[in-house]
């Protein structure tokens, strides 16, 4: 089964000056995510921006895909990057050619994974109204929501697998017809994750398509042996540099054990994490 991990820039220039670059428990996981895919799946490619593919190409880690493709506009076609700081996922998706997974750069998915007719997702999460509020909370220029269901729960996306063109399209043209009509604010979560999450699970109950997850929302901090997401615990390894070393300590381990071919990479990140500490 095809997969992509998909990087867009855009987000870290709009906070940042200077070249791009990418932390190094970042770096591991995303070397470990893209090796343990292409051991027990599949094909897996880098969908990115200019930025992105000269930063990867530059430090040598291309080779981890099976390919890099430049797809997601430079400016996101006009988006905020700080509102829509994930917008680039879209405009990536749109390119992509299903049946395909879409897999965060801080996910592994360590075994097999069957997909089939399903649309999958990561898991289900909860309609908190500081997070999730009602659609009338949203203001639009232009765009039109279908008439959406807003009891389904949001599918969290850090995996995403779609089944078919017919729905990745539907999916696609909605958030990023959402993103571009919508009235820029302040709000940089509630309209991101709208556009990216719970319009994933309104367009899949809208369409008729079955969804089914990975993880079921109750259990997310038991132990997992078939996935693991870094999610909140890269802000904890940025707070904990104890943390931090053991964490890369081990996903070293991991990659020179399981991918021996790829043992280069550890020194290519250790490399880059000594530059960015001077």
């Amino acid at each position: 089964m095809n997969a992509i991990h998909i990087i867009s820039t855009a987000p870290f220039f709009a906070k940042k000056s200077g070249a791009f670059f990418q932390e190094d428990f970042d770096l591991y996981c995303t070397v470990l995510s893209a090796l343990s895919w292409r051991k027990h799946n599949g094909d897996i490619s880098l969908y990115t921006d200019t930025a992105g593919a000269e930063y990867y190409n530059r430090i040598g880690l291309c080779d981890i895909w099976n390919e890099v493709r430049i797809c997601i506009p430079d400016d996101l076609e006009g988006i905020d990057p700080q509102m829509f700081w994930a917008g680039g996922k879209l405009f990536a998706l749109r390119e992509a050619e299903a049946p395909c997974a879409m897999i965060d750069t801080d996910m592994i998915i360590w075994n097999e994974l069957p997909l089939g007719k399903e649309l999958v997702a990561a898991h289900r999460e909860e309609i908190y109204p500081d997070i999730y509020p009602p659609v009338s909370y949203f203001r639009l220029k232009d765009h039109i929501l279908p008439p959406f269901d807003e009891s389904i729960l949001p599918l969290n996306t850090a995996f995403l697998y779609l089944p078919d063109n017919d729905f990745k399209e539907f999916y696609t043209s909605q958030a990023i017809a959402f993103m571009k009509s919508s009235v820029p604010c302040d709000d940089r979560l509630c309209y991101m994750v709208f556009a990216e999450q719970r319009m994933a699970a309104m367009c899949a109950e809208y369409t008729g398509t079955p969804v089914k997850t990975l993880l079921d929302k109750d259990h997310l901090f038991f132990p997992q042996d078939d996935v693991t997401h870094l999610w909140g615990a890269k802000q904890v390894m940025r707070d904990k540099p104890e943390l931090r070393s053991d964490f890369c300590r081990k996903a070293a381990q991991r990659i020179r054990s399981e991918f021996p071919d790829y043992a280069y990479t550890v020194d290519i990140i250790e490399g880059q994490s000594a530059v960015s500490s001077n």
